[in-house]
């Protein structure tokens, strides 16, 4: 019986994501009764968090709006280069934590991506916000890609033992 490999933790965690980042992104844009979302509709769930359906133009935090079909193809090509990049880096993997990592990054920019390419935008949900303070509106793959980049971190952090 073979070991699984960090690589193939790594493809599952990347189908996982972007499965959970189209699930989650259909049934707000698509679905029916109080899941079907407008642009700009809002439904309160928590005192702190609610729903609210809004198109980012660019990437994280708005940065680098599109403007044009070029803006887009850029962020699209840069999307494309990072996944390939990730996914070769991902092919070498001897770490499971790293491979996780990776694969919800490659899971989470390809998700983004499906949309950049459908839709010219990025289909934003989720929206925290409290005393005073609101955080940006974010998306599941923008949830695989932070907790990509932490696995990613940590293990790039973490003391190495001694050879």
């Amino acid at each position: 019986m073979s070991r699984t490999r960090p690589r193939e933790w790594g493809l599952v965690a990347a189908a996982a994501a972007l499965f959970a980042d189209q699930v989650s992104k259909f049934g707000l844009l698509y679905g029916a009764g109080f899941l079907h979302m407008a642009p700009g509709q809002s439904i309160p769930v928590l005192p702190f968090f609610n729903l609210i359906m809004v198109w980012n133009p660019g990437v994280s935090y708005g940065l680098f709006p599109a403007s044009s079909v070029w803006g887009t193809g850029l962020l699209v090509l840069v999307a494309l280069a990072a996944v390939a990049g990730l996914g070769y880096w991902l092919w070498g993997m001897t770490s499971l934590s790293l491979g996780i990592g990776v694969g919800l990054v490659i899971g989470g920019a390809l998700g983004n991506l499906i949309d950049r390419l459908v839709y010219g935008r990025v289909a934003d949900f989720f929206h925290f916000y409290g005393f005073g303070y609101d955080w940006y509106v974010f998306n599941v793959a923008d949830i695989a890609i932070f907790f990509g980049a932490i696995a990613i971190i940590y293990e790039v952090l973490k003391p190495q033992p001694e050879a």
